[in-house]
């Protein structure tokens, strides 16, 4: 038996050197020496040997890739995930081009650009502590995501752990699904009889969210890194293209697309050539993106509260296809606002098939003059969201009538939709209609809102229609008994959905606001305003002038928000809420003496205690400002390690004192230099 084993421990030794080696010479140095399938025959031989000999179980072991189901719990991250500006023709880029260069001032300019493509996956961040992978997130909605790192533990192409790495490493990157291995997934799917997968895209992102670990696996999914995130104790870099070599080093794969140029008229070449080469990759990708290299530019640049100014992601055309217009149907929403979208035969747009498209409202139909019966051209806003261009006139069926938008609800109660002066859209104002209460509890119970899982369109239906739920707050005080008479709703349903309902009374006031479905309040704003007043109450007393203050807020906003609360019926509703116990609560926000109000004071490169933002909100939070120009009103320039030197140079020029980190903490607290 001894012998048996030590044959065994000598072999599993030697696997785990050779899977370790052909990682690194796949991944790392692009020269593999064998095939996928002999590389897979050496870790099914490892599992199955480590199986029959438990003892010699190891955690450094490359098949220890999965783990304990995945927990999809909220991930904050710790430098906020930014989606990218936007521009979808070479007038839009040439305009952001403009602003760039009014942004940087007279006199500078970008320089170079870091090319990239634009993958069409799903942005996660993974984080390293002392070398070793303690965490991976998806984006979520850029501040806080889901932990998926028992998934992504199984993406071979993302390390476990890393030779001579930074203390702290956070690497951002897409998620991805081959096409060859989609479309082997799908062949798969079709021989067993199962229904087929739309696209690719869609699919990693399923595959990635599976509860089962090893399920995940399976599905093989790919990584790419392209950015830096949270690092403490890194290299100084200069430039955002010498962080490619970095995380090549450090064995991360890194497209070989990447390019370099020093012109906005070469980057506008490379998207040409990324969109005429969209489809020779074994992976999709939606457009390319252009980012100032420099990071002493990137910072000066800086963000807004959507996205990095110094980048922009340019879309490539969608693919349009034509297909039957089969019916025009209104759909009331949650705000009861009324939207003609598209019933339409399916049609296969850009990797996936549709079946229905938005029209937005009125005007739009009126404008595109498409009527049910017309062929149609179809495609996919931003690769997307599927939308109609416009009819096919040369193949328009005679005598075909115009279509006309409804004078009244389709709730059955007879109700008008009106249409204010100055508004695209119309809404049906009757409180109790059926359609809008459905749609705004399905609302109140989505993931971004209150996260109640289980609470889906079915399920709202089948409620309202049972008579056990009228609004929103009556999610919390179901009739169970009566739940469990419903077809459908076993013990295990009943189970898991009334552990849901209770865990969404502590999502917070974020959440909550976003469920309440306050008109003109986005989800950011519905955050923004949670942080800004820390408690509901607080918002339920505010004048319209206290909202407006809210920075990012202005007079409509305000309007609605005090409107929304000064209405009699959503106040009852928010009292059922509290005597729920749901949370009112907003992020703790810790409260300091107002040591720099009115003052400026200008950070630059990073500082050792504070992160960029928590730099900004420390100067914020004392009724400071924190521009990323140095100006005559400066009280300071604080400098970090690799600070901008034209702050610097306009800080000497106008006699602005400069500051260490030190210093800058004793003025934190004093307000004195």
């Amino acid at each position: 038996m001894s012998d048996v084993t030590d044959d065994a421990a000598a072999r599993i030794a030697q696997l785990r050197d050779q899977i370790v080696r052909h990682n690194d010479l796949y991944f790392r140095a692009n020269k593999p020496d064998i095939t996928d399938a002999q590389f897979d025959s050496l870790v099914v031989e490892l599992q199955t040997l480590e199986a029959e000999n438990p003892e010699l179980a190891a955690a450094s072991s490359p098949t220890q890739t999965v783990g304990a189901p995945a927990s999809f719990a909220p991930v904050a991250h710790e430098v906020p995930m930014m989606s990218l500006d936007k521009a979808f023709s070479t007038d839009e880029f040439d305009q952001w081009h403009l602003r760039l260069g009014r942004a940087l001032g007279e006199g500078r300019a970008a320089g170079a650009f870091a090319c990239e493509l634009k993958f069409d996956g799903l942005a996660i961040s993974v984080r390293y502590e002392k070398g070793k992978l303690v965490r991976a997130a998806t984006r979520g909605n850029g501040q806080v995501g889901e932990d998926v790192t028992a998934n992504v533990l199984g993406i071979r192409d993302v390390p476990q752990e890393l030779v001579g790495a930074p203390e702290v490493l956070e690497v951002r990157g897409e998620v991805y699904l081959e096409i060859s291995e989609f479309n082997r997934l799908n062949e798969r799917l079709s021989e067993k009889g199962e229904s087929r997968y739309a696209n690719p895209r869609n699919t990693a992102a399923g595959s990635l969210r599976l509860k089962d670990p090893v399920a995940s696996a399976a599905r093989n999914l790919r990584w790419f890194s392209y950015q830096l995130g949270d690092v403490v104790g890194g290299p100084a870099f200069t430039r955002h293209s010498e962080t490619f070599e970095f995380l090549a080093d450090l064995g991360f794969p890194v497209n070989d697309q990447v390019q370099v140029v020093d012109t906005a008229e070469e980057v506008k070449a490379f998207f040409a050539k990324a969109e005429s080469n969209r489809h020779l990759f074994d992976y999709e990708i939606d457009g390319a993106v252009a980012k100032v290299d420099s990071l002493v530019l990137q910072r000066d640049l800086g963000v807004t509260s959507h996205h990095p100014r110094w980048a922009i992601a340019f879309k490539f055309a969608p693919e349009e296809q034509p297909t039957k217009l089969l019916d025009i149907h209104v759909s009331i929403g949650g705000k009861g606002k009324a939207t003609p979208f598209a019933v339409l035969e399916p049609v296969l747009v850009a990797g996936s098939t549709v079946q229905m498209a938005t029209l937005h409202n009125q005007d739009q139909v009126a404008y595109k003059d498409v009527r049910p019966g017309d062929t149609v051209l179809v495609r996919k806003a931003g690769d997307v969201i599927p939308e109609v261009l416009g009819p096919v006139l040369s193949e328009r069926p005679k005598g075909l009538a115009p279509w006309e938008f409804p004078s009244h609800c389709s709730c059955g109660l007879n109700f008008p939709l009106t249409r204010n002066d100055g508004d695209a859209a119309h809404y049906c104002l009757n409180t109790v209609c059926p359609l809008q209460r459905d749609a705004w509890i399905e609302h109140f119970a989505a993931r971004a809102a209150m996260d109640i899982e289980g609470f889906g369109e079915r399920t709202v239906r089948l409620f309202t229609e049972h008579d056990l739920l009228s609004d929103i707050a009556g999610i919390y005080e179901l009739d169970f008994e009566k739940v469990r008479r419903i077809e459908g709703f076993g013990e295990t349903s009943v189970t898991n959905l009334q552990a849901s309902i209770e865990a969404s009374k502590t999502r917070g006031l974020g959440p909550l606001l976003i469920g309440l479905n306050i008109r003109h309040l986005g989800d950011t704003g519905a955050h923004v305003l949670a942080r800004a007043f820390g408690h509901l109450d607080r918002i339920l007393d505010a004048t319209v002038d206290e909202v407006a203050a809210v920075d990012g807020f202005g007079a409509t906003i305000a309007q609605s928000v005090h409107a929304y609360f000064a209405d009699p019926a959503n106040r009852a509703i928010v009292e059922r809420l509290r005597a729920a116990e749901v949370s009112f609560e907003g992020p703790e926000v810790v409260q300091v003496a107002p040591t720099l109000e009115g003052r400026t004071v200008v950070v630059s490169g990073t500082l050792a205690g504070f992160s960029r933002d928590g730099a900004k909100d420390a100067i914020v939070s004392r009724g400071g400002k924190s521009p990323g120009t140095v100006s005559k009103k400066t009280l300071a320039l604080v400098l970090g390690d690799s600070p901008g030197a034209s702050k610097i140079t306009k800080a000497e020029e106008l006699g602005v004192p400069i500051i260490d980190e030190a210093t800058f903490v004793l003025l934190l607290e004093s307000g004195e230099l």
